[in-house]
């Protein structure tokens, strides 16, 4: 990464592809600001402007067979940079990853702690497993001290017992767990691939649901009125063929995981419809790898968001959710990306960016 000589001011010009509006910038130090440097070196003069992209559902903490290190985590984190994913919610990870914050190579992070599960109802050794699901609302609170504004409870996941994927948690308990996430100023999400716990979350007002392949239009609906967010995942949703293919024990749950797999296509697509807020998010860390939220945001614009709705599901739309600014404002952290093409009409461009600048500096 480079930053151009020391003390450098750089100007960028360029368009707005949301408003078709003019976009002056000036780059100073590791912010931006809007008012004109008249040292300045313009560096771009044409093209097209945006936010740093958003992967709203990451783990650079994680990969297969764990025993991820910080210095693998920065890996991760820089892949993902050099994608153009400039913000990432990282929503649970047995590595604390705040060490990255330091590093200005590195996107900027909000973290959701570890996963919240119980025994033998999650992958090993990835989160907190309780023994005693009453203390889920416990866990929530030490968790959410330890993350950036948000905490992730596992919501369904295979039950060897019963051969299917089953709900973790009781109502009583999800709505002791969303009360405790608020009280410590949290905000709590939860992951979904089936039907079972969707509507105890729900109604419990959990603040986001992870893949949610099993919704239904009632709880669509519910979830516009409640303004719960869903991060479809699309990418991850694409191995669940291949994640039922070894499952041979449990023939049940590989016929649950096919029957998510063939109709996620028409969910997010209702689920667009009904006004539901999602926002694009790749699952990087365990089946997926990093750098690849171009895909994801590919796949939006596939199940009928359309090009330029499907950008602003990874740009501007989750950082006003996230409460994360970073939309080109006087002072935000200068993480934007310059493209030759205009980006609402064809993806494409994201993948041949002019330039990606995070924390000020220019990814190599």
């Amino acid at each position: 990464m480079s930053s151009g000589p020391a003390g450098e001011v750089r100007h960028y010009r360029g368009r707005d592809p949301f408003t078709d509006e003019g976009i002056d910038l000036w780059v100073v130090g590791d912010r931006i600001t809007r008012e004109p440097v008249a040292s300045a070196r313009t560096v771009v003069d044409g093209g097209w402007i945006i936010p740093g992209l958003v992967d709203a559902h990451n783990h650079v903490g994680i990969a297969p067979g764990l025993g991820v290190t910080i210095d693998r985590a920065r890996g991760y984190a820089m892949e993902d940079a050099r994608a153009g994913t400039l913000l990432i919610r990282e929503v649970g990870s047995p590595l604390d990853t705040h060490p990255l914050d330091d590093d200005p190579a590195c996107p900027r992070f909000i973290r959701s702690g570890k996963h919240i599960a119980r025994p033998k109802r999650y992958l090993r050794d990835y989160g907190v497993d309780l023994e005693n699901p009453d203390e889920l609302a416990d866990e929530v609170r030490r968790q959410a001290r330890s993350g950036d504004g948000w905490v992730k409870i596992v919501g369904d996941w295979i039950d060897r017992e019963v051969g299917d994927l089953t709900p973790l948690w009781t109502r009583t308990q999800l709505d002791a767990a969303v009360a405790a996430a608020h009280e410590q100023g949290a905000r709590i999400t939860a992951h979904v691939f089936g039907a079972d716990a969707l509507p105890d979350l729900i109604a419990a007002s959990v603040d986001c649901i992870e893949h949610g392949t099993g919704l239904t239009t009632d709880l669509m609906d519910q979830m516009v009125e409640h303004s719960i967010g869903l991060v479809p995942t699309l990418i991850q949703v694409q191995n669940f063929p291949g994640i039922a293919d070894g499952a041979d024990r449990f023939p049940r749950y590989q016929a649950t995981m096919r029957a998510l797999y063939d109709n996620a296509g028409t969910v997010f697509d209702a689920a667009r419809e009904a006004g539901v807020a999602m926002f694009a998010g790749t699952d990087a860390g365990g089946f997926v790898g990093h750098g690849r939220i171009v895909d994801e945001i590919e796949a939006m614009a596939a199940i009928g968001f359309g090009a330029r709705r499907a950008l602003h599901a990874a740009t501007v739309a989750p950082r006003t959710w996230l409460d994360a600014g970073g939309l080109l404002a006087e002072g935000d952290r200068a993480d934007f990306i310059v493209l030759d093409d205009d980006p609402g009409e064809d993806l494409t461009t994201l993948r041949r960016p002019r330039e990606i600048v995070c924390s000020g500096l220019t990814v190599g």
